[in-house]
């Protein structure tokens, strides 16, 4: 199994982060931190593989701990580290690049978005602990895959470039919806069970929101088509509705 630390200081992003880890196959969360100090200090204690690392952290920067988790005398090279926060300015980019990481996402971001990087990350580490003595062509393979400290799509972007991850049309939200607000839900949209899905109230429970506010962003995800909409029917009142993703 490949160990995960998550680290975001929002314990809704992190529980969230934590959940779409956990869904995909050989992936476990060793543990989640919510500062720079307390995910150096579990880096020692739990000895993770993969550290998945908010920049903006209320003690120290994100980088700062990249530096750290990846700087000269770091035992055994230190973790690998993947970058998920909302800074998209080609400094933090580069920085992170320069620093170590494997791969860099942009919050706000759909949940199998994660999901694929952490597929890939697992992939590249496979082929990389299968090397013995390669040769020109397996090298080149592995360092084109862009998770093993080239920089992810998201990262090659000039400066001042926006970084779009997800559709045009789910990004144009109507007044009174928030971006950040919609990848909460959408985060927890996407760590439901395909078949089941989840109601606006199973919803509100894990982003934190109100039933009201959780089916507002369920509904426009479905006008969007990024998300689709079935009635449940039980023995008496009105069909619940269960939002899917697509």
């Amino acid at each position: 199994m490949i160990r995960v630390l998550v680290v975001d200081d929002d314990f809704m992003v992190a529980r969230l982060h934590s959940t779409l880890v956990s869904r995909v196959p050989g992936f476990e969360v060793a543990a989640v931190a919510h500062s720079g100090a307390e995910a150096l200090g579990l880096v020692r204690e739990t000895a993770p593989d993969l550290v998945l690392l908010d920049l903006y952290l209320p003690d120290v920067s994100g980088l700062e701990v990249l530096r750290q988790l990846r700087g000269a005398g770091a035992p055994g090279g230190g973790p690998d580290v993947l970058v998920i926060t909302a800074a998209r300015d080609a400094e933090s980019v580069r920085a992170a690049r320069h620093g170590g990481a494997v791969q860099y996402v942009v919050k706000p971001f759909e949940g199998r978005l994660l999901s694929e990087r952490l597929e890939r990350y697992a992939q590249e580490r496979r082929e990389f602990e299968s090397l013995t003595a390669p040769g020109q062509e397996e090298l080149d393979r592995v360092f084109s895959g862009g998770g093993t400290g080239a920089p992810d799509a998201a990262a090659r972007v000039p400066e001042g470039a926006a970084v779009v991850t997800r559709t045009a049309r789910a990004r144009a939200l109507p007044k009174g919806l928030t971006e950040q607000t919609a990848a909460l839900v959408r985060a927890a949209l996407d760590a439901s069970p395909r078949e089941t899905g989840l109601s606006a109230s199973e919803c509100a429970e894990h982003s934190g929101l109100s039933r009201v506010s959780a089916r507002r962003y369920l509904e426009h995800f479905v006008a969007t088509g990024t998300a689709r909409v079935t009635l449940r029917y039980g023995t008496t009142g009105r069909p619940e509705r269960r939002f899917h993703r697509v």
